[in-house]
C-alpha cells in the first residue's frame, strides 16, 4: 500500500503530521483515512477525543492533578483503546515539552497493553528529549527496540542524537551510536547533520573530515548539506577547506542545481528524498588524511584583488557593491538560495574574524559583490572584526558610515571592535561615541581599551568618566580593569613632582578603594596588577607600604603555587634605588635570590645603579661580571650607571674611557649618558671635558636636550666665558630643532613665529608646547628667543657654521 502511494500523496501525509505542531483539531483525519483506512466517527471515539482535549486543556492551565485524574479515567474507561487515542496528549507533551506527563501516559498504555506505533513513539521520544530526560529517552528507545517494526525507525535515533548535541551529552550520544550499530539502523542526511554537531562539540576536526568523505560517497551534494559542512569546518578553524566547499555551493547555485522548499515551521529544507544508507561495516570513523576529499576552488574567485591597489573608499564600495555578471541574475531571483549562500559566507567570514584572516575576508567580500549578495549586519560584523587589525580604525569607520547609509544597524560586537580599535589609535572621543551606540555591553574589553588609552595619555580624569559608564552599563570589571586602575590612580602626583604627606594619604585611600572593589567582584591580584600597585607606591615614596605589599605578594603567590616573579622584584628595587634606599635594595636583592627568583638584565642594571648610591665601583664591577656570565650583554644604562659611580670619585679619565668603550662596542647611545658626564664636569668646571663630550655627541648624532644646554651654558658662564656660552647655547638649541640629517625643515616658521616675532603672546605660545609634552622643542625656542633678544638678529640658523662648533670639530676630531 505504501509503495502504491505517489510522491505527492506521501508529501501530503508528511505535511499533515508536521501540522500537528500548530493545529489542535482535524490534523489527523486525512492521515488516518489514507494510512489506517478509517476515520474517528463512533460515539466512543468522540468521547475519547473529548477526554484527550480536556487533559490537554488542564495541562495548559497548569492543573496537573486534574489532568492526571482525567488520564486515569481515560485509561480505565475504555478497553478498546489504541495508540492513536492518546495522540493529542502526546502531541501536547512533545510540543511543551512535558516529559513527566509522557511517562505517566506511557505507564497507562503499558497497563492497557497498547502497542505503540511509529508516530506515537516518535512523539514520546521527542517529549523526553526536548525535556532533557536523555536517560529515560534512551531506555525508551531500548524498549521500543523489542518491536521489530519500530526498532529500525531512523528518525527516532536522529531525534535522540539531536538532543545529545543540544545539551552537549557526548556519553549518551556514544551509547546511541553503539545501539544503532547493533541494530543495523544505518543513517540518512539528518544523521550526518547530527553527527556533525557532535563532532564540532568534541572539537574533532578529523571526525568532520571523515563524515564529509563518507557523505560524498553516498549522496549528491546540495546547497543545504554543503551549508552544514561549511558551518562545521569554520567552527573548527579549517577555513581553507570551508572556503573550497563554499565554492562548490556557489557553483551549484549559479548552475541552478538547487531544490529547496520551506516547511510549515519556516525552515529551509532540500526537497529531494532523504533515502537512508544501509549500514556498511567498512565505513568506520577512522581518521582520514587531511588532503582527501578536497574540492577544487574555481580560479575565477582567486586573486581577485591586490591589497596595495584598493583604498578604504574602494573597499567600502566593494562591500556594498552591485553584481557585475548578468549570468547570475536567475540565481538572484531565488531568494532562499541567496539566503543560504549569505549564511555560509557569513560563517566563513566569522571564522576569518576569529583567526584574523583579513586576506580571505576581503576575498569573500569581493566574491559576494560579484555574485550579487547584499551584505547584512551579520556580514559586516564578521568582515570588520577580521580586517580591522590590518586596515586600521579609519577603514572601520568608513564601513560603519556606509552601513548607516544603507540602514544596516551594526551589531554590538561590531561597535565593540571599532571602539577598541579607536582606543588603540588614541581616538578617545570617537571610541567613546561608538561605545555609546551599543545597546548592551556584555564584557569589559572595549571599556578596558578606553582605560588603557587614558593610561597611555595620562588622562585619569577621562578614566573617571569611563568608570562611570562601566557602572551605568552594569559591566563587571575583570582583572585587566584593575591592572589599569592601579596604573591610572595608584599615584597622585603628576610627573616631575615628588610625593608628600597629603598625596601619600590620598594614594593609600585610592589603593584601598580599588582593592575593596576587587574583593566585591571577587577578582584576585595578577602579577601585573600587583606590579602596578607597587610602582604607584614607589612613585609616591611610600617605602614602608612598598615593602609591606611586597611581602603580601610573596605570601599570596606562594599559596597559589607560583612565585612573585622577576618583574615585580625589579619594580621594588627600582623604587628603592630612586628613593636612595640602597641598603634596603641589597636586602631585597638577596631575598629575591634566596627565593629562587633569577635576576635578569634589568635587575643587574638596577643594582649597578644602586652601587652609585653606595659609591662602590668594585661591587658594580662584580655585578657587571655576573651579568655577563648569565648571558646578558651590557646596555647603555649599564654604562651610564658605571660612569656615574666613577664620576662620584671624580675619576673622569676612566669615565671617558668607558664612554669610548661603549662607542666602540656599538652600543645604542642616548643623551642621558652624555648628560651624566656633562653635569659632573659642569660642577667641577672642566671645560675640556665639556667640549670633548659635546663633540662626541655631535659625532654620534645624539641630539642634545634642555639638560645638555643647561650644563654647557652654566659651565662656560661659571668660568667667565659669556660670549662662548651664548654661542654654545645657540648651537645646541638649533641642534635640538634639527632632524637626524642635520636639516631644519621648519626654519621659517620657527624664525618668524617664535624666535624673532614680537608680542607678549609669543612666550605663551612657546609654553603651550611644553604643556603638550614637547619640552625640548619649547626649551630650544625659548633659548633662541633669549639669544635673539640679547644679541639682536645675529642668531645663526646653521649650527655647523658656528666658529665654536668648528673649533670643537677640529680639536676633538677622531681618526
Amino acid at each position: 500500500m505504501y509503495r502504491a502511494l505517489s510522491r505527492v500523496a506521501w508529501r501530503s501525509i508528511l505535511d499533515s503530521y508536521c501540522k500537528l505542531e500548530t493545529h489542535e483539531h482535524g490534523w489527523r483525519s486525512a492521515a488516518d483515512k489514507l494510512v489506517f483506512g478509517r476515520t474517528l466517527t463512533t460515539s466512543q471515539e468522540s468521547t475519547t477525543m473529548s477526554m484527550q482535549m480536556q487533559i490537554v486543556h488542564a495541562l495548559r492551565l497548569g492543573d496537573r492533578r486534574k489532568a492526571s485524574d482525567l488520564l486515569l479515567s481515560l485509561g480505565h474507561g475504555n478497553d478498546s483503546l489504541r495508540a492513536d487515542d492518546f495522540v493529542h496528549i502526546l502531541t501536547h507533551c512533545a510540543r511543551s515539552p512535558d516529559p513527566v506527563f509522557v511517562l505517566k501516559t506511557w505507564r497507562i498504555m503499558e497497563e492497557k497493553e497498547i502497542s505503540l506505533d511509529n508516530f506515537c513513539s516518535g512523539l514520546m521520544l521527542r517529549a523526553l528529549c526536548k525535556g532533557g530526560h536523555l536517560e529515560e529517552a534512551f531506555n525508551f528507545i531500548n524498549f521500543i527496540g523489542e518491536s521489530h517494526c519500530i526498532s529500525r525507525i531512523l528518525p527516532n535515533y536522529n531525534i535522540f542524537l539531536g538532543a545529545c548535541a543540544k545539551i552537549r551529552s557526548l556519553t549518551h550520544a556514544h551509547k546511541c551510536l553503539d545501539l544503532m550499530d547493533h541494530r543495523l539502523v544505518g543513517k540518512n542526511e539528518v544523521t550526518y547533520t547530527e553527527l556533525l554537531k557532535l563532532a564540532v562539540l568534541q572539537k574533532n576536526l578529523s571526525a568532520v573530515q571523515e563524515i564529509w568523505n563518507d557523505y560524498i560517497k553516498n549522496y549528491s551534494l546540495s546547497i543545504i548539506s554543503l551549508r552544514k559542512f561549511i558551518w562545521s569546518f569554520t567552527r573548527l578553524g579549517d577555513l581553507k577547506f570551508a572556503y573550497s566547499i563554499l565554492q562548490q555551493m556557489v557553483a551549484l547555485a549559479i548552475r541552478g542545481s538547487t531544490s529547496i522548499y520551506r516547511n510549515v515551521e519556516g525552515k529551509l529544507l532540500s526537497s529531494k528524498l532523504d533515502i537512508p544508507i544501509p549500514l556498511n561495516d567498512k565505513v568506520g570513523m577512522k581518521k582520514l588524511d587531511q588532503g582527501e576529499g578536497i574540492v577544487s576552488v574555481p580560479s575565477m574567485y582567486c586573486d581577485k584583488f591586490d591589497n596595495n591597489d584598493i583604498n578604504k573608499e574602494q573597499y567600502a564600495a566593494l562591500v556594498f557593491g552591485v553584481p557585475e555578471s548578468e549570468r547570475i541574475q536567475n540565481m538572484l531571483k531565488y531568494k532562499p538560495v541567496m539566503k543560504i549562500l549569505r549564511w555560509s559566507f557569513n560563517d566563513v567570514l566569522h571564522g576569518c574574524a576569529k583567526s584574523k584572516n583579513y586576506v580571505l575576508a576581503e576575498q569573500l567580500i569581493i566574491q559576494m559583490q560579484i555574485i550579487g549578495l547584499r551584505p547584512s549586519s551579520h556580514t559586516c560584523d564578521g568582515f570588520v572584526r577580521a580586517v580591522i587589525s590590518k586596515r586600521g580604525f579609519n577603514f572601520g569607520m568608513e564601513v560603519l558610515k556606509v552601513m548607516q547609509q544603507r540602514d544596516l544597524k551594526p551589531y554590538d560586537p561590531t561597535l565593540a571592535t571599532l571602539s577598541m580599535s579607536g582606543s588603540k589609535a588614541i581616538e578617545l572621543d570617537l571610541a567613546e561615541d561608538i561605545l555609546d551606540q551599543m545597546t548592551e555591553c556584555s564584557h569589559p574589553h572595549p571599556l578596558n581599551a578606553l582605560l588603557e588609552a587614558c593610561d597611555t595619555l595620562d588622562q585619569p580624569e577621562c578614566a573617571v568618566r569611563i568608570l562611570a559608564k562601566m557602572k551605568q552599563l552594569k559591566v563587571r570589571p575583570d582583572v585587566r580593569t584593575y591592572e589599569l586602575l592601579f596604573s591610572l590612580f595608584g599615584n597622585v602626583n603628576a610627573p616631575y613632582e615628588e610625593g608628600n604627606i597629603l598625596s601619600q594619604v590620598d594614594a593609600a585611600r585610592r589603593i584601598k578603594a580599588i582593592e575593596v572593589d576587587m574583593a566585591i567582584n571577587r577578582v584576585q591580584h595578577s602579577h601585573l596588577s600587583m606590579k602596578n600597585l607597587l610602582r604607584a607606591l614607589g612613585a609616591e615614596g611610600m617605602i614602608k607600604e612598598l615593602i609591606h605589599y611586597l611581602h603580601m605578594a610573596e605570601n599570596y603567590f606562594s599559596h597559589n603555587n607560583t612565585h612573585v616573579g622577576t618583574p615585580i622584584y625589579n619594580t621594588v628595587l627600582h623604587s628603592l634605588v630612586e628613593a636612595n634606599e640602597g641598603h634596603m635594595a641589597i636586602v631585597i636583592f638577596k631575598d629575591m635570590k634566596s627565593c629562587g627568583v633569577s635576576p635578569d638584565d634589568v635587575t643587574y642594571n638596577i643594582m649597578i645603579d644602586c652601587c652609585s648610591i653606595l659609591r662602590c665601583f668594585r661591587s658594580a664591577s662584580v655585578l657587571a661580571s655576573l651579568m655577563l656570565r648569565c648571558g646578558y650583554t651590557p646596555q647603555i644604562f649599564t654604562y651610564t650607571a658605571l660612569i656615574k659611580i666613577l664620576l662620584e670619585d671624580d675619576n673622569f679619565n676612566e669615565a671617558l674611557n668607558l664612554l669610548d668603550l661603549a662607542i666602540s662596542e656599538g652600543i645604542q647611545l642616548d643623551v642621558l649618558l652624555f648628560n651624566t658626564i656633562l653635569q659632573k664636569a659642569c660642577e667641577k668646571g672642566l671645560i675640556d671635558v665639556i667640549e670633548l663630550v659635546v663633540e662626541r655627541m655631535h659625532q654620534e648624532k645624539i641630539r642634545p636636550d634642555t639638560s645638555t644646554c643647561n650644563h654647557v651654558f652654566s659651565a662656560y658662564v661659571n668660568c667667565g666665558f659669556h660670549n662662548t656660552a651664548m654661542e654654545a647655547l645657540q648651537v645646541l638649541s638649533m641642534l635640538m630643532l634639527c632632524e637626524e640629517d642635520g636639516s631644519l625643515q621648519d626654519e621659517p616658521e620657527f624664525r618668524d613665529e617664535f624666535i624673532l616675532a614680537e608680542g607678549l603672546e609669543v612666550e605663551s605660545r612657546i609654553l603651550q608646547l611644553f604643556k603638550d609634552c614637547d619640552e625640548d622643542l619649547a626649551g630650544a625656542l625659548l633659548n633662541l628667543r633669549l639669544s635673539a633678544i640679547l644679541v639682536g638678529s645675529s642668531v645663526s640658523f646653521s649650527p655647523n657654521e658656528s666658529p665654536w662648533a668648528r673649533r670643537l670639530s677640529t680639536k676633538y676630531a677622531t681618526g
